[in-house]
């Protein structure tokens, strides 16, 4: 098992100079695509898990049952040890892409409205290219920069801004929803020039080690009561799916997606989820598209061709 000693260790991550990262190819993408569908699902699936348990009780079940799952698979793949000055870095991905993203979405929606929670998550690939500018990760090319900003009002778009709400009661969620894009968003642009040079699998390993003893701390009271409570077997088969396949897989996916291509295409690929929940409505509810629908995904369609052209 590869372990970095004082003498040999990698030097401390280097932000400036990462250079412009592939544009990735179809696995990328299609990896991309099945985090999506998984996160869309999670939306229909999480509603009616929080109808039997508390907010901080899930957010506990998501890590306990995610952690143990991606550490083994570094173990078994990577068998690699971090060195001391790497913790640090894994331990603020943590902060940032776990415990943070996790709380601060979950407190902050039930401070504001779902809609105007969602209206709010296109920013998302918005702060990862001013992130990855500003930090000198990838270059903003005018192809990269129209993507996002197109792929962002496709979202917009689908997503009918004319039901955003400003009032004394929502402007704290708001301001949390904005603040947790924040912070996956410099998740996935802190995330690329250390999965550069460790295992990408003991990068989320780590992240999650670190992130999930936080969530397990805040949650733990929550946990403890969940044992005492009845729950149905739905919704403990659904608590699995979120934690095995919409935490577990989708973080797993997007930190490989992470290394073999960009955090701004990871990011612009969020802008997906209206996207998939309109074609679920026309699926599942027999709804039909309309001007809005065709005008959103073509914006989105050509923003996320945009942001993967190679530079």
């Amino acid at each position: 098992m590869g372990r970095a000693s004082s003498s040999t260790s990698a030097p401390e991550l280097s932000i400036a100079g990462a250079g412009s990262p592939p544009h990735g190819g179809l696995q990328v993408h299609l990896a991309l695509l099945l985090v999506q569908v998984l996160f869309g699902v999670f939306h229909v699936v999480g509603k009616a898990v929080l109808t039997e348990i508390s907010p901080l009780a899930l957010a506990g079940s998501r890590v306990a049952l995610a952690a143990p799952v991606l550490v083994a698979v570094a173990a078994w793949r990577d068998r690699y040890l971090p060195g001391w000055r790497d913790l640090g870095w894994l331990a603020l991905l943590g902060f940032l892409g776990v415990f943070t993203n996790q709380l601060l979405f979950m407190i902050g929606l039930s401070y504001t409205t779902a809609s105007n929670a969602a209206i709010l998550m296109p920013s998302i690939p918005v702060f990862a290219l001013a992130l990855s500018v500003l930090l000198r990760v990838q270059r903003a090319t005018p192809a990269r920069t129209l993507g996002v900003l197109s792929a962002g009002a496709g979202a917009v778009v689908l997503l009918d801004p004319t039901g955003f709400t400003l009032t004394d009661d929502t402007i704290l969620g708001n301001l949390l929803i904005l603040a947790n894009c924040l912070s996956y968003s410099a998740f996935l642009v802190l995330q690329r020039p250390l999965v550069q040079r460790l295992p990408w699998r003991t990068v989320i390993a780590g992240t999650f080690v670190f992130g999930g003893a936080g969530v397990l701390a805040v949650s733990a009271q929550d946990l403890v009561a969940l044992t005492r409570q009845p729950v149905s077997p739905a919704v403990w088969v659904a608590v699995l799916y979120i934690g095995l396949l919409v935490t577990g897989l989708g973080y797993f996916l997007a930190t490989w997606a992470v290394r073999r291509s960009s955090p701004t295409l990871v990011a612009a690929y969020t802008t997906l989820q209206p996207l998939l929940a309109v074609a679920l409505a026309a699926v599942l509810l027999g709804e039909r598209p309309g001007w809005r629908e065709a005008l959103g995904f073509t914006l989105i369609a050509l923003g996320l061709l945009g942001v993967s052209r190679r530079s």
